[in-house]
C-alpha cells in the first residue's frame, strides 16, 4: 500500500538547454553525428562544456571476436550440490553461452540505442555518456536516473518512454518527465578514470553539474544500487537544486540493526514483521551475498580473468544476488518473467565491447561509506520497497531515515533491477513519488 506523507511547497525548475556540438576524437564503437542529429537545443558554450551528440558502431571484427572467445571457453566441472548454493550453474552458464554465441545480436541493441538521442560531455576532465530524452508535454518534470553495478544504462531504457510519453502508457500529460540517464565513470561508453578519487561524491557533483549544463536549474534524481547512494549524495551536497530523491534501495537500516548484524547475536528486540523480514534479508545478503564486493572493494585490479572470459564476466555479472540470479536463470529456460536472454546480454555486452569489468568494480574500492547506513538526508525522499531487493525497506525504517518522506510503498513484486524487470510499474511508482514537487 502506498502512501503521500507531506506535501511541500510547489517549487518551479527550468528546463533551457545549453549546447555546444564541437565533436571529440570518437572510440571504436563510436560514430560522430551530424549537428542537426543532435535533437537537443542548441546555444554558444565554452569548450569545456560542449556536449557531443554520439552515436555507437562496434566494429564487426570485435562482434566475431566475442563469438570466437565464447565457443573457446575451458568450462569448469559441474557444481556438486543441486542448488545454486556454490554459484552460478553450470546448465545455466551453458544455455547462456550457446544462445549468445550462436542467436545473440548485439546490433539489435545498437539500433535500440542509437535510436536515442545520446551525448558526451567533459566533467571534471572525463568525458561522461548520457541519454538525454525530452518529453514532448510542457513542464515535464527533469530526473535524472542512474544505475548500478552490475547493470548499465540498458537497465533503464524500458522506462523511458513511460516517463517522457505518459500518456501512451497509462499516465497523463502532467505526469511527464525529461530524462537524463548517464553512464557512471568506468562504465559503458562513459570515460575511464586514471587516477583515484572518483567515488560516489564526486560522481554526485558531476551529476549536478550535468543537468545544470543541460539547463536544469532544478531537478528530481532516481537510483537504486550505486544510483541509491549518489542520488543521496547529490541530496546531500546539492539540497537547493535537488528538489527531491526516490530510491528503490534506500540507506535506511537502523543503527541497532546494524549493530547485530555485524555483532553476530540475535536480532534487535521488538521488530515488527516487516522489519525482521527486511533483517532476514540483510543477514542472508552480508553472510551469503557480499563476497563479490568485497573482492572488488579490496583488490579489483586482480579480476583480469573476467576482462579475458566472456563466460567468465558474465558468470561474475549474473551471480549478484540470489533472486536476480533465479531470474534471469529462469529467463534461459524460456520463463521470461520482466527480462528477457537478449535484455540479460545487452548489458553483459556492453560491459564487454567497453572493457569495463575491472574499471567499473573499482567504484568499490573507491567507497568508504557502509552500506544501507542513513546518511542524514533532509530533501523530500520517496522510497519504492521491492520484494525481492537485497531487502524490503519497511516502512518505519524509511520514516527514521528520511525526515521528510513524502511517499513510501511496498510493492509485490519487483526486485534490484525493478525497473529493468518491471517499467511499467516502476514508471508508475516515479510519477507518484514526484507528484507533491511539480
Amino acid at each position: 500500500m502506498s502512501s503521500v506523507l507531506s506535501s511541500p511547497t510547489r517549487r518551479s525548475f527550468l528546463a533551457t538547454g545549453a549546447f555546444g556540438l564541437a565533436l571529440l576524437a570518437a572510440p571504436s564503437y563510436a560514430q560522430k553525428v551530424p549537428a542537426a542529429d543532435a535533437q537537443a537545443p542548441i546555444s554558444a558554450a565554452t569548450e569545456d562544456d560542449a556536449v557531443h551528440p554520439f552515436r555507437i558502431n562496434v566494429p564487426e571484427e570485435e562482434l566475431v571476436d566475442l563469438r570466437r572467445r565464447i565457443a573457446a571457453t575451458r568450462w569448469s566441472d559441474k557444481e556438486t550440490v543441486a542448488d545454486q548454493s556454490q554459484g552460478v550453474p553450470l546448465a545455466t552458464m551453458q544455455k547462456l553461452a550457446r544462445y549468445w554465441e550462436s542467436d545473440y545480436d548485439w546490433r539489435k541493441c545498437e539500433v535500440k540505442l542509437n535510436a536515442l538521442p545520446q551525448f558526451t560531455t567533459e566533467i571534471d576532465g572525463l568525458d561522461i555518456h548520457f541519454i538525454h530524452v525530452r518529453s514532448k508535454y510542457e513542464n515535464a518534470l527533469p530526473v535524472i536516473v542512474t544505475h548500478g553495478w552490475p547493470g548499465s544504462i540498458i537497465e533503464q531504457l524500458k522506462i523511458i518512454g513511460p516517463l517522457t510519453d505518459p500518456t501512451a502508457h497509462g499516465g497523463k500529460a502532467e505526469d511527464a518527465f525529461d530524462v537524463v540517464i548517464p553512464s557512471m565513470p568506468g562504465y559503458g561508453f562513459s570515460g575511464k578514470p586514471t587516477t583515484t578519487g572518483w567515488d560516489s561524491a564526486r560522481i554526485a557533483r558531476a551529476w549536478v553539474v550535468l543537468m545544470k549544463r543541460l539547463g536544469y536549474t532544478q531537478f528530481v534524481a532516481q537510483g537504486g544500487d550505486w544510483g541509491a547512494l549518489i542520488i543521496e549524495q547529490m541530496a546531500l551536497r546539492a539540497p537547493s537544486d535537488v528538489l527531491g530523491i526516490h530510491s528503490n534501495l534506500p540507506f535506511a537500516m537502523p543503527d541497532e540493526v546494524a549493530k547485530a548484524l555485524h555483532s553476530g547475536g540475535p536480532p534487535p528486540p521488538g521488530l515488527s514483521a516487516d522489519e525482521k523480514h527486511a533483517y532476514d534479508q540483510l543477514d542472508f545478503f552480508f553472510k551469503h551475498g557480499l563476497a563479490y564486493a568485497q573482492e572488488m572493494g579490496n583488490r579489483p585490479q586482480t579480476l583480469y580473468a573476467i576482462a579475458d572470459s566472456p563466460v567468465g564476466l558474465a558468470a561474475w555479472i549474473l551471480d549478484h544476488d540470489a533472486r536476480s540470479l533465479e531470474l534471469i536463470a529462469r529467463a534461459f529456460d524460456g520463463q521470461a518473467e520482466g527480462v528477457t536472454p537478449d535484455d540479460v546480454l545487452d548489458n553483459i555486452t556492453l560491459y564487454w565491447l567497453t572493457n569495463t569489468a575491472v574499471s567499473s568494480a573499482r567504484l568499490y574500492w573507491e567507497n568508504k561509506l557502509p552500506f544501507f547506513v542513513p546518511l542524514g538526508v533532509a530533501t523530500p525522499v520517496a522510497v519504492s520497497a521491492f520484494p525481492d531487493e537485497l531487502y524490503q525497506a519497511p516502512r518505519s525504517w524509511a520514516q527514521r531515515a528520511y525526515p521528510k518522506l513524502i511517499y513510501y510503498n511496498k510493492l509485490d513484486k519487483g526486485g534490484h533491477f525493478a525497473a529493468w524487470e518491471q517499467p511499467e510499474l516502476f514508471a508508475a511508482e516515479l510519477r507518484a513519488a514526484f507528484k507533491s514537487l511539480r
